[in-house]
């Protein structure tokens, strides 16, 4: 009774205007598709002229009252048009939000006195940061702490902050070393430029004045200042600065300036917490300067230097940096460590393998922990370490961590440097995110949280799998399968969704997420394309999949929906197709290029308009991304990135049902990336298919940001597709 009450009395809300909604859409019904107007806009590289009747969407001030009108417009077609079927998406809401555990914690972590966590409230959209005094030396579990009497304190509610903004996102929370002031970044519009507050932990009183005009990207110096960075005009982070506490932020010392618009700075602190990092990295090529601080007065130290082609991430331990190495030969990557006094005398730990990746290390006072990937699988090994002071070697007898799943993924989560204990992430397509800690002495795992799935779920209901497509090339591409058994009838009958990604050397582990239940639960298969472009397979995997490459990554992702219908999962009749960003440009592509192969389409902040973008350096992230996609200012580059761009690839055909999404705010796929693209098929599409456009007016890159607004984002898309497969439930009487 009591897990299954708040979707029956969300229910009940949306049933009183469900009457009025109908009407509505009656009426709105018989509105023809926005048409926008077409001015002839011509642009001429090596010969070649294309012509836009489009351009004129583009309006970086995001205020032309024409271009909002059609946005709206458009925004308004697709609200009638699914509004017809509002029924459904109430109810896909309502049991999505069923399943949610509102009232809840996540896993506690050990700060010097404090643990430290997040709280949810029923019906609240946001997080508040709490944390209580320990009074023992084992971190507690999450019932010990939601049961027990010591007081907790709040240090920031978000639903608070959140109340004047139609977005509010928190981008970081850092605590400072003694734990008396917190330092976080905040975003109210989805631009992703954020805005630095320090306030007394205790009295939630402010610190100072804020910074403006920022990242998320911040690290205490210590207890009384900041490390922080700034972006240019086109935002490139690019500049580090040095902030003491009361001072005013235009007199802080500016500490690195990159200038070299192929390079962005990233800034970490090490898990000892004795330095900080600087990054400055382009696509292929990244340097680290060091910042000790307990000398913050000498300012930004070398500590590898730049040299194209080689990639460098460091950690610290003792009297030795560990530094993660990539270059052409080592293309994998490798680990070596070197002394704090001489960082060119280095020693092999982990040497470059053909076969197995190293993502990412965490260290410990006595452990080494390497995130690896092989097979296309994420893999955990921890390593004893000599005690400080004593020689480093070549590590050997690594454990492994073990896991349940054939497929899944595993995450680093926040651990303390001086303890034996690792703590992570795991989840698959059918198991809930779930907090482990792992003891590196003895190999045994605890689990410390699961998110709770309310309304019946049964993780044995369901079935995950890895298939192995063989693209046309005869490369062998993985992908993740999940279905509920009692269901899916592997006979083509089923309904199936493909998702995918393939850029940036992403790896898209299969994660679990509720939401995805609701299709599940009608008889829907779930699958994965680990296409190339991604990193799920290495190096080799990513850079066989950009420059001129790039179409290996859409070819693998129709070979594995082809896959996927030989082995009777679905057929053409019952394949829909999603990807969003970089995945949305390959969802553009996939259109394009095989319009028979899929029933839908869903394209989510699509980066769709390449060439034009990337021939505009003027657009955030361009002259960054000339070494992910390639640079159009030359020709050989120009006319491979025109043959697949998918704006410049619209023609007269038949097309699948499609729905694209956008977020006027976005810093990185301009809104008017879409809008363009939905324009034109609008005019050289041939077929009847339904294609709906929704751009947010006060959301960004990664939409909505309250987690119930998500959640209508989800039971949003699961409708347009029900709709499209004609899986839509009569509307009840009355």
């Amino acid at each position: 009774m009591i897990s299954l009450f708040p979707a029956a009395q969300i229910r009940l809300g949306v049933a009183c205007v469900r009457l009025s909604q109908r009407f509505r859409s009656k009426a709105s019904m018989a509105k023809a598709p926005p048409v926008a107007k077409k001015v002839k806009h011509e642009m001429e590289m090596f010969g070649d002229v294309r012509v836009d009747n489009y351009y004129w969407l583009r309006d970086d001030s995001r205020s032309n009252p024409e271009i909002l009108s059609h946005l709206q417009q458009e925004n308004a077609y697709t609200d009638a048009i699914i509004s017809e079927n509002k029924h459904l998406e109430d109810d896909i809401y309502a049991e999505i939000r069923g399943r949610i555990k509102e009232d809840d914690i996540t896993a506690p972590v050990r700060k010097g006195l404090y643990y430290y966590y997040e709280r949810t409230l029923e019906g609240k959209e946001y997080v508040q940061h709490c944390r209580r005094l320990a009074q023992e030396d084992a971190v507690p579990s999450v019932d010990d702490i939601m049961a027990t009497a010591p007081p907790e304190h709040v240090i920031l509610d978000e639903n608070l902050k959140a109340k004047e903004h139609a977005f509010y996102k928190v981008g970081a929370f850092k605590v400072s070393p003694n734990h008396k002031l917190v330092a976080y970044a905040e975003d109210t519009k989805g631009d992703e430029i954020y805005t630095i507050h320090v306030i007394d932990a205790e009295t939630r009183s402010p610190v100072g004045e804020p910074l403006v005009g920022v990242t998320d990207n911040i690290e205490w110096v210590g207890d009384e200042a900041l490390l922080y960075v700034t972006m240019d005009e086109i935002l490139r982070p690019y500049k580090v600065w040095f902030h003491k506490l009361h001072t005013n932020q235009s007199t802080d010392s500016c500490f690195y300036h990159e200038k070299d618009d192929m390079f962005s700075l990233d800034l970490e602190a090490s898990e000892s917490k004795k330095y900080l990092f600087v990054g400055s990295e382009s696509k292929t090529t990244r340097c680290i300067f060091y910042l000790d601080i307990s000398k913050p007065e000498k300012g930004l130290m070398v500590l590898t230097p730049r040299l194209e082609g080689i990639d460098t991430s460091v950690s610290h331990r003792g009297n030795h940096f560990f530094i993660k190495r990539r270059s052409n030969e080592a293309y994998n990557s490798e680990l070596v460590a070197c002394p704090l006094n001489d960082v060119n005398a280095t020693t092999m730990l982990l040497p470059h393998r053909e076969s197995v990746k190293i993502q990412d290390i965490r260290l410990f006072s006595d452990h080494l922990v390497v995130y690896e990937r092989e097979k296309g699988l994420p893999r955990v090994t921890c390593y004893s370490l000599p005690a400080v002071g004593e020689p480093l070697e070549s590590l050997q007898g690594g454990q492994t961590v073990d896991f349940i799943d054939p497929v899944y993924s595993v995450e680093p989560e926040e651990s303390q440097f001086s303890s034996t204990i690792l703590r992570f992430s795991y989840s698959s397509l059918r198991t809930p995110p779930s907090t482990y800690d792992y003891d590196m002495n003895t190999g045994v795992s605890v689990l410390k949280k699961v998110e709770t799935i309310l309304g019946g779920f049964d993780s044995s209901k369901y079935v995950t799998k890895r298939e192995w497509a063989i693209a046309k090339d005869g490369t062998h591409v993985p992908i993740s399968i999940a279905y509920r058994k009692d269901l899916v009838k592997l006979d083509g009958s089923d309904p199936l969704l493909l998702y995918g990604y393939g850029s940036y050397e992403m790896c898209v582990d299969p994660r679990f997420k509720a939401s995805r239940l609701s299709l599940l639960d009608r008889g829907f298969t779930y699958a994965i394309a680990h296409i190339r472009g991604g990193g799920e397979m290495g190096r080799k995997w990513y850079e066989n999949g950009k420059y001129l490459h790039k179409k290996n990554t859409f070819t693998d992702f129709i070979d594995s929906a082809e896959y996927l219908i030989e082995k009777k999962y679905c057929t053409k009749e019952k394949l829909c197709i999603e990807g969003r960003s970089a995945g949305g440009l390959l969802i553009g592509a996939v259109v394009n290029m095989r319009p028979d192969l899929f029933k839908a389409a869903i394209a989510g902040v699509p980066f769709v308009d390449v060439l034009t973008t990337m021939l505009d350096p003027t657009i955030p992230l361009t002259t960054a991304e000339w070494e992910e996609w390639g640079d159009p200012r030359k020709e050989e580059f120009y006319h491979y990135m025109k043959s697949y761009s998918p704006v410049d690839n619209v023609k007269a055909q038949n097309y699948p049902a499609i729905l694209v999404t956008a977020g006027l705010n976005d810093p990185r796929v301009q809104y008017f990336e879409p809008a363009k693209f939905v324009a034109k098929l609008r005019e050289m599409k041939t077929d009847k298919n339904l294609l709906l456009f929704k751009c947010e007016m006060g959301a960004g890159h990664f939409s909505k940001s309250g987690r119930f607004e998500k959640l209508q984002e989800d039971a949003f898309t699961h409708t347009f597709l029900l709709k499209i497969l004609n899986m839509v439930p009569a509307p009840p009487r009355g």
